[in-house]
């Protein structure tokens, strides 16, 4: 079996950092930060496996499976067909190619994309679909033409639980490396003041349980050639072997009626109904729950959302004397793409995280220390 791929996991530019950090706790070897991209590692099938079935933090895993120079079209098109396709595609399966070309004799995209369907279809037989769920990716970089499989299919925030999002949701991915950034391990309570669809007390008590985030859902991987479905039916099962039941409950709270019946839901599709409590409230009703300190974690409107800006500055100032005078002992963390807005609620934040692109904004985590 394939042992040397270059595996490549992306995420958000300004998270590489988490990622590998990850990526490093579960057990994947030297795994290196592309800046602006993702983080690399190496390793063969089970290994591709495992990232999308056990990271958190990584939206898709995709694997260098070739690569050789091409100067010109008729060259591309005459490598393309001497390419071992049997190796990683099924002649039964539909399939895709994007390309994209830079700094290269050959400059046009959908040309290039072209000749290696066609490669694909004459040499393999495969069926080419634009709406194919297998995606080969062609990248052409000076001259050098290396061929990628995403190995994912539907992005992997998308962890097959949640069927009911509010506005502007916090992908499930940025979530978990944002609750990875502020110290978050599994041991300590998490509430979320406005909490939407649930994603950070979901991903919070799924992190605790040891649950691994891609359990329920199927990955284009199942269909390439080199899927071994016994292999992955031990691979899911030794990580699933793993699952505890915390004794801690994570909190829940929103205004809206509608999103506390949401967020109920998507945690009890994900498994963790029990260890989660999800109440309507506002913020100015905020009391802290019996036992140790823990995390605050909120994810408030600003940008796109602000709607009127006053109501939004009185609700941050709420926020942050709720917080000061309720809960002593506890870290915050906020993640806003409006500096003034985190400064609006007056809690001592160390320095601010980098830029995040989420939701066509960018976002950065505000985060305290344990309060006094």
């Amino acid at each position: 079996m394939e042992t040397g791929f270059e595996i490549f996991l992306s995420v958000a530019p300004g998270l590489e950092t988490a990622l590998r950090d990850e990526v490093a706790e579960a057990s994947f070897a030297s795994p290196r930060v592309v800046p602006g991209s993702g983080v690399a590692i190496t390793g063969g099938w089970p290994e591709v496996w495992r990232a999308n079935l056990v990271l958190r933090g990584a939206a898709r895993v995709l694997v260098r499976v070739g690569a050789f120079r091409a100067m010109h079209l008729a060259q591309l098109d005459k490598r393309a067909r001497k390419f071992d396709w049997a190796a990683v595609l099924r002649p039964d399966v539909p399939v895709r190619v994007e390309a994209t070309c830079r700094k290269s004799r050959i400059y046009h995209d959908r040309a290039a994309a072209q000749r290696v369907e066609r490669a694909i279809a004459e040499t393999l037989g495969a069926p080419i679909s634009p709406k194919a769920e297998l995606r080969v990716m062609v990248r052409i970089e000076d001259d050098l033409c290396t061929i990628s499989l995403d190995t994912s299919g539907e992005p992997l925030h998308r962890r097959g639980h949640k069927a009911a999002v509010g506005k502007a949701p916090m992908r499930e991915t940025l979530a978990a490396l944002f609750l990875r950034q502020c110290g978050f391990t599994g041991t300590e309570p998490v509430i979320d003041p406005m909490c939407g669809s649930g994603t950070f007390p979901i991903e919070a008590a799924e992190i605790a349980a040891h649950l691994p985030p891609g359990r329920d859902r199927e990955f284009a991987f199942m269909q390439f050639a080199a899927f071994d479905a016994g292999a992955y039916a031990d691979l899911r099962g030794a990580a699933l072997a793993t699952a505890t039941t915390p004794d801690i409950v994570f909190h829940g709270y929103d205004r809206d009626a509608g999103a506390v019946q949401n967020a109920r839901a998507n945690a009890e599709r994900a498994g963790v109904g029990a260890l989660t409590a999800f109440e309507q409230q506002p913020i100015a009703e905020l009391k802290r729950p019996d036992g140790p300190p823990g995390l605050v974690i909120v994810n408030p409107p600003y940008g796109a959302r602000i709607g009127n800006k006053k109501l939004l500055y009185a609700l941050h100032a709420t926020l942050g004397q709720v917080l000061r005078e309720r809960f002593s002992g506890w870290r915050v963390g906020i993640i806003t793409s409006e500096g003034g807005l985190a400064r609006a609620t007056d809690l001592p934040f160390l320095p601010p995280g980098p830029p995040v692109a989420h939701g066509g904004l960018k976002v950065r985590l505000y985060q305290t220390g344990p309060l006094d």
